[in-house]
């Protein structure tokens, strides 16, 4: 198979799982128990498709760019598009096509388990939702377990509250982090400011807080 990445690529992903579903020889990818994608086999254990989730337009659209990407193989024609494992089209496009698969489906599920996939999946992660580097500060594993570890509730909560930066990101938006909500910085990200810290130094702080959040989306 040409994507032999795939298996990594979507296993780092909050709250995948996988299994094989023996009767049809499938290499199947789930989130909160629904299928997303799959690496569709033949007999000889032979991947001939990657089968995944599309909206029915943006389907549409792919399929009438490439040729190798058809309607689902066994699936819902109108839902489910299968990419020939050995084609042509590109890993940059393959990864952006399981992005939108794996998108879709966890937008399907419910709020609640949403928000408690992307929570446990930045437990041990020392950036936090809104893109501060806990592990930088001087209080981390010594008073503070971070704000991931802690849900939002660090050691510069007030009254036993989440921060309200965390939990408008993940309890009200179930955002991973804030670099996916286009009104970052916000208000509530402005009221972090540490009053000693002068205009230029923040906004130096919250650039640098954008680079993390990219590279932890």
């Amino acid at each position: 198979m040409k994507y032999e990445w795939i298996d990594e690529f979507l296993l780092k992903k909050a709250g995948v799982t996988k299994d094989i579903q023996e009767e049809w020889n499938w290499i199947r990818y789930h989130i909160g128990g629904k299928m997303f994608a799959a690496i569709c086999r033949d007999d000889d254990d032979i991947p001939v498709y990657i089968t995944l989730k599309l909206e029915p337009v943006e389907g549409e659209y792919y399929r009438k760019e490439y040729e190798d990407i058809i309607p689902g193989y066994y699936m819902n024609k109108e839902h489910w598009n299968s990419v020939k494992a050995d084609g042509n089209v590109s890993d940059d496009v393959m990864e952006d096509l399981l992005d939108k698969a794996y998108r879709i489906v966890f937008g399907s599920l419910t709020k609640k388990l949403r928000r408690q996939i992307i929570e446990d999946a930045n437990l041990d992660n020392p950036i936090s939702a809104c893109g501060a580097d806990c592990s930088k500060c001087g209080l981390y594993e010594n008073r503070c377990e971070g704000c991931n570890a802690s849900r939002g509730m660090g050691s510069h909560s007030s009254d036993k509250k989440e921060c309200p930066a965390y939990a408008c990101c993940r309890i009200k938006n179930c955002f991973v982090n804030c670099g996916e909500c286009n009104q970052f910085p916000c208000k509530l990200i402005y009221g972090t400011k540490n009053p000693g810290v002068s205009d230029e130094e923040f906004e130096e702080y919250l650039k640098e807080s954008m680079s993390r959040l990219q590279k932890n989306r």
